[in-house]
C-alpha cells in the first residue's frame, strides 16, 4: 500500500509562547496519535489507520526538525499535558480516539486521567508510566546506540527493525537523523524521569474512556507484567498480549496490532 499524503499543520498554544507542529493525514473521522520517546514516526501502522481516519499527530515541542528550543517553553509534565489539551481543543478533536504508543502512552494517560473526556477511547501501545520495583523499566536514555535494536524488537534483524535502524544513504541526512532521535529522546526524557515519581499511578483511575491495552510479550524495554497493572488500574480495559514481539507491536507485529486495534476502534 502507497503511504499517505500528510501535511503539517502549526497551531499557537501557550498563550502565544509556543507553535505546536501536527502531522495530519487520512480520510475519515478524528483520530489523535501521539507518537514515542524517539519523535513521530509515521510507519505503516498509520498508513492503515488512515485509510478509516483521519488521524491528526502532533509532535512534542522540541522534536520538530528545525525548532529545538521549542522545548524551552515546556517546563513539566503538567505543562505538557496543558499544552496538549489546548492543541486537541483548538484543532477541534477533543473528544476523538486517542492512541498513544511507549512515551506517547503515557502521555494519552496523563491527558485521559485530567480531562476525562479527551477521547472518546484510548489505545495504549506498550505505555510506560507504572513503577513496579521487581520489574524496572529500562533507563532508554543510558542505552547505548548499539543496543536499541535489541531492546526494541524481540527479533533485532526482522524488516521493520532493519528499516528503522539504517540510515539514509546520504552521508548529512543520516547525521541529522541520528542527532535529531537522540535530541527527541531528551526532550521527552524530561518528562518520565524519575517514572515513579511523576505520579501517574496516583491519576490512572481517573481515565474513563473505554481502554485497550497492547503489549508484546518480549517486550525488554518495558516488562509485559505491566499490561495486566495497567489493565488492573483502568476500569474495565482490555488487554492483549502479543506472542513474538517486543516493545513496538504496530511494527514488530503490525497485522494483530492493526487487527485488535480497528476492532476495538470500530
Amino acid at each position: 500500500m502507497d503511504a499517505v499524503d500528510t501535511t503539517d499543520q502549526v497551531v499557537t498554544v501557550w498563550g502565544g509562547r509556543l507553535d505546536m507542529t501536527v502531522r495530519i493525514g487520512g480520510d475519515g473521522p478524528p483520530l489523535v496519535y501521539l507518537h514515542a520517546a524517539g519523535g513521530l514516526v509515521w510507519d505503516p501502522f498509520l498508513d492503515q489507520l488512515a485509510q478509516q481516519f483521519t488521524i491528526y499527530a502532533p509532535l512534542v515541542p522540541g522534536t520538530v526538525p528545525g525548532k529545538p528550543d521549542e522545548i524551552s517553553e515546556v517546563d513539566d509534565l503538567w505543562d505538557l499535558v496543558l499544552v496538549h489539551d489546548e492543541l486537541l481543543r483548538a484543532l477541534d478533536v477533543h473528544g476523538a480516539p486517542l492512541v498513544g504508543q511507549s512515551f506517547g502512552g503515557m502521555l494519552a494517560c496523563e491527558l485521559a486521567a485530567h480531562y476525562p473526556a479527551v477521547c472518546s477511547k484510548l489505545v495504549l501501545l506498550g505505555p510506560v508510566g507504572l513503577w513496579l520495583d521487581e520489574h524496572p523499566v529500562t533507563n532508554w536514555v543510558a542505552t547505548a546506540p548499539e543496543d536499541f535494536p535489541a531492546l526494541l524488537f524481540h527479533q533485532p534483524d526482522c524488516e521493520a527493525a532493519v528499516a528503522m535502524f539504517t540510515p539514509p544513504d546520504d552521508p548529512d541526512a543520516a547525521i541529522a537523523a541520528i542527532v535529531g532521535t537522540v535530541w527527541a529522546i531528551g526532550c521527552t526524557s524530561k518528562f518520565v524521569w524519575p517514572v515513579p515519581d511523576k505520579g501517574l499511578s496516583k491519576r490512572i483511575h481517573r481515565i474513563e474512556a473505554p481502554t485497550l491495552v497492547v503489549w508484546g510479550k518480549q517486550d525488554a524495554l518495558v516488562s509485559s507484567v505491566y499490561a495486566a497493572e495497567f489493565g488492573r488500574r483502568i476500569a474495565g480495559s482490555r488487554v492483549e498480549v502479543i506472542d513474538q514481539c517486543g516493545h513496538i507491536p504496530q511494527m514488530e507485529q503490525l497485522d494483530q496490532t492493526l487487527a485488535l486495534v480497528r476492532e476495538f476502534l470500530g
